[in-house]
């Protein structure tokens, strides 16, 4: 007999399947961690295409659709910038040089022991000019950002229209057709009219491609043109109506998002005609010029002839910031920094070409 100790006892039969189910489950296990390990191995040598997309051309290229190497955005953006504040860098490093000169000959230690709160002064601006320029900057990116979003609720406002006016207005004669492709072209020129007004231009070639001869002539002569082609689009609306061609429901729908067109447009027009206030920017400019007037006196004595470069450096930063807030405070101009009207308008109209034709073949 066997004792108790020596007993083999048989395993269930339930529990040797779930063993075997086990064994199977193992591998898989274990080859989907090889499988993710791998995929994320993957991913990790293959970084240098989500770098790619971060690149200053890359990023350059899908906001305004131009294709330059990362040298040259750099220059491109930077052009306008340097162009407006080199005169006043070159003036406050000939000066850093003047004091340079004056502490050589021993006139600036006197000066010095004479006036001796001009360290806490120049202590004292750093902090006030640091956050003058930050409520500075902040307040033109925020107008930017506030232009930005207008334009792209009206990319999106004109693309719901247009496809709106392919499906809801019906063609009952091969003249309508031409018509309803007319004003289309109109929604587009709204657009465009918009660009325009708000870069404060004439009525240009632009539009002519875009409209018949006699509305472009009759827009010359308009004070306002975006609101001339408003009435033109709703006039049309309110005919197909008449002719029974939309029902009511979808005409106001359609005046619904012509108002949302103008609202866009008063939007932008609020940002153009109410800048910061210029007392602002005076006194942001008289405290830099205080600030630069009294730095050097500060640094000469540790810096000696190294002074002049270090301000005019120095004065590039500063005067840097100041000039990209007023540059970016008005975004509807023709600077490198301000937002691609022209490339937005352009991406209206490829959307409108787009949508017509496939609004045509459901018919």
């Amino acid at each position: 007999m066997q004792g108790p100790n020596n007993k083999k006892t048989a395993s269930p039969p339930e529990q040797n399947k779930n063993n075997s189910k086990e064994s199977k489950e193992k591998p898989s296990t274990s080859s989907q961690k090889n499988f993710f390990l791998a995929e994320s191995q993957r991913r990790f040598f293959s970084g240098e295409k989500s770098v790619a997309k971060r690149s200053f051309s890359q990023r350059f290229g899908l906001y305004t659709g131009e294709e330059f190497s990362a040298i040259k955005v750099i220059l491109h953006l930077s052009e306008s910038v340097i162009q407006a504040i080199l005169p006043w860098i070159i003036l406050w490093g000939g000066y850093g040089f003047l004091i340079s000169l004056l502490h050589y000959y021993g006139h600036v230690s006197k000066a010095n022991s004479d006036i001796k709160a001009i360290p806490n002064i120049v202590i004292s601006l750093n902090i006030v000019l640091s956050l003058l320029l930050i409520f500075r900057t902040n307040t033109a990116h925020d107008r930017f950002w506030e232009a930005r979003k207008l334009w792209g609720g009206m990319v999106n406002t004109v693309r719901n229209l247009a496809r709106r006016m392919c499906i809801v207005i019906q063609e009952r004669q091969p003249e309508d057709r031409t018509e309803k492709e007319a004003v289309l072209r109109l929604v587009v020129a709204f657009a465009v009219a918009m660009k325009l007004h708000l870069r404060r231009e004439p009525v240009n070639s632009e539009l002519a491609s875009l409209m018949s001869a006699s509305k472009y002539y009759t827009l010359q002569d308009v004070n306002h043109p975006p609101l001339k082609i408003a009435y033109w689009i709703g006039d049309y609306f309110q005919h197909q109506h008449e002719r029974e061609c939309v029902d009511v429901m979808e005409l106001n729908a359609l005046h619904l998002l012509l108002d949302e067109m103008v609202n866009l447009l008063g939007g932008c027009e609020r940002i153009l005609k109410t800048p910061l206030p210029l007392v602002y920017t005076i006194t942001l400019k008289m405290l830099l010029t205080f600030y630069f007037l009294l730095l050097p006196w500060e640094l000469v004595t540790g810096l000696t002839w190294w002074t002049g470069p270090i301000l005019a450096f120095l004065s590039c930063i500063l005067l840097g910031v100041d000039e990209i807030g007023a540059e970016i405070e008005e975004p509807f101009g023709h600077d490198p920094n301000d937002l691609p009207l022209d490339s937005i308008c352009k991406t209206m109209l490829r959307n409108i070409e787009d949508i017509y034709p496939s609004c045509q073949s459901l018919r």
